[in-house]
């Protein structure tokens, strides 16, 4: 039984202190207000009548003890019971899955410690999209999870996959398929160490939200790496899904009219900017986009359509491929081709070239999805950081299928003639295939509606950043809206290649997201293991790596943009 000791300051009399140092008081569960001697509610504290309320609150959660949990499985050790809250006790405010309690005749809920929330912009309580867009920063109290585990790895699925399968033949054209499954493997092993460090580093650093534990490891300037890195990864993605509109529309346009001239109406250009002001801007201006947040999952069976595609016509497009690459339509079986240079039909193994130096970033750009990890870790159901890095494996191992099934069959059918964006390799070939039309209808559409759900944390980490204040403006609102989607339009038409957009994020923004933050943040907020531990010098050493691949990839970028720039143009064929 615990009793209490009034404080010096506390507003009593001697009568009341005298009660309160003598009355015995039944043991109670904050986290349900169950009284556990007589399994009632407790309606009240026994307190004094003239005992000051705050006081109250003070006396009690000082003096109050509460039985010793288990971090990983929310499991009281003292009773075996459920507790509220799974993450360590330092957990702070910071934390999504920070809890606010409520005490009977007090004022207000009051959190553990005394804190509220800083960095919540009121349009995010409203919103409900995909892994880690959806996640709930604000709760007045907290829930378990309940996604199975089967559900969190389709989860985790649809944010690894994304427009980056799209450029992973171009990667193997340009390494060779030895050396491609060898640098495949490579990042893959180190996203999911990436993952183990996020995981680890949550637990006990005591926050899942990917902006908080920067920080809580390096202050401001953590937050800002943090917030920026994810900004540019998003705005990355938003950019890609635009070139697809700007490559494959005007395909879809000229299949339905059935003609090949070059009108305004398939301009890939004007084309994106119809699309962008008639569709996706009302639908970024809404406040609440939460029923499209699902269109990830329809994304993510749109891109396994498309593997299976890619495969089917690995067995239907000759090899080598026609003397003219154009004109060949479903009808013809036996299409007339040029025999004569077999060679280009032998695959290669191990290629140099100055486009080898894309090859990593776009890896890197289609394997990240750390921010998502946080937000799926703390929605798992009976979770813990060994459940969740299962999740990781398992979600890890079959998009690691997928790509290297789409990259290699692509890659077997076009091999050296393939472009930085498969799906567009095809209208060379094919001026009209129903399958392929089907392919790319799914795929628009799916991209147009992503479109606004990837705006919506970059207008949302902006207005944080601007300093914008709690309280909602449509001025603001719209004024970012537009500004951001004139950047990326912007991009999209002068930019002249989608390739550039996968080796640039790649290699800044994806690299930070998998190597450099988390091996970071490892190291500074674990404090259990010392520096010469082999946990913390293989962080250490996974930084070294991260901080290499960034500068050594973004430096051959930079030097193969300079020594193309005067033939540039010749990839730009999205119109």
């Amino acid at each position: 039984m615990s009793r209490f000791d009034c404080a010096p300051d506390m507003d009593t009399n001697s009568g009341s202190r005298e009660y309160m140092e003598h009355k015995s008081y039944p043991t109670q569960d904050p986290f349900n207000g169950m009284s556990k001697a007589g399994n009632t509610k407790m309606s009240h504290f026994d307190r004094a009548p003239d005992m000051n309320t705050n006081s109250c609150i003070r006396e009690y959660m000082e003096h109050k003890s509460y039985p010793t949990q288990d971090p990983f499985n929310g499991m009281s050790k003292a009773g075996n019971t459920k507790m509220s809250f799974n993450i360590a006790p330092d957990v702070d405010s910071s934390s999504s899955n920070s809890n606010e309690y409520s005490y009977p005749e007090c004022p207000a809920k009051v959190p553990l410690n005394g804190m509220q929330y800083t960095d919540v912009d009121p349009e995010s309580q409203n919103f409900l999209p995909d892994h880690q867009l959806g996640k709930k920063k604000f709760e007045a109290e907290y829930s378990p999870g309940s996604a199975s585990f089967g559900m969190s790895v389709f989860n985790l699925g649809n944010a690894i996959m994304g427009s980056g399968i799209l450029g992973l033949s171009y990667a193997m054209a340009n390494t060779g398929i030895a050396m491609f499954v060898i640098l495949l493997v490579a990042v893959a092993i180190f996203s999911l160490y990436s993952v183990h460090l996020l995981l680890k580093t949550a637990n006990e650093g005591g926050s899942l939200v990917y902006e908080q534990l920067g920080y809580k490891a390096f202050g401001i300037p953590g937050k800002l790496a943090a917030s920026c890195s994810i900004t540019m990864q998003n705005f990355g993605a938003m950019a890609s899904y635009l070139y697809i509109v700007k490559y494959e529309l005007p395909i879809v346009i000229k299949a339905f009219l059935d003609s090949s001239d070059n009108s305004w109406y398939t301009n890939g250009d004007y084309l994106v900017l119809i699309v962008t002001l008639s569709i996706i801007l009302p639908l970024s201006l809404l406040k609440n986009l939460g029923y499209l947040g699902y269109t990830s999952g329809f994304s993510l069976l749109c891109m396994v359509f498309f593997v299976i595609v890619v495969i089917y016509k690995k067995f239907q497009i000759p090899c080598p491929l026609p003397e003219n690459f154009i004109n060949i339509t479903v009808n013809v079986s036996k299409p007339q081709v040029n025999t004569t240079d077999e060679e280009c039909c032998k695959p290669k193994y191990f290629i140099f070239n100055s486009q080898t130096v894309y090859a990593v970033p776009i890896l890197t750009f289609a394997f990240v999805c750390h921010p998502a990890i946080l937000p799926m870790y703390e929605e798992l159901k009976d979770r813990s950081r060994k459940k969740m890095q299962n999740v990781a494996n398992v979600s890890f191992l079959g998009m690691f299928i997928m790509y290297l099934l789409a990259a290699l069959f692509g890659y077997l059918t076009f091999n050296e003639a393939v472009e930085p964006e498969l799906l567009h390799t095809y209208s060379k070939v094919y001026n009209f295939d129903i399958v392929l039309l089907i392919v790319r209808f799914a795929v628009l559409t799916a991209v147009t509606l992503t479109v606004p759900v990837v705006l919506f944390p970059i207008r949302t980490s902006v207005n944080q950043l601007l300093g914008a204040s709690k309280e909602f403006s449509w001025p603001r609102h719209i004024c970012i809206t537009v500004a951001l989607l004139v950047c990326v339009n912007i991009l999209v038409i002068f930019v002249p290649t989608i390739r550039d957009i996968f080796g640039f994020i790649g290699a800044s923004a994806a690299a930070m997201l998998i190597f450099i933050l988390p091996s970071a943040f490892y190291i500074k907020l674990v404090k259990k293991e010392p520096m010469n531990s082999l946990q913390k010098i293989g962080a250490t050493l996974f930084l070294i790596l991260g901080i290499m691949v960034m500068t050594g990839s973004m430096a051959l970028i930079i030097a193969d943009w300079i020594h193309n720039a005067s033939s540039s143009g010749e990839h730009a064929d999205g119109h």
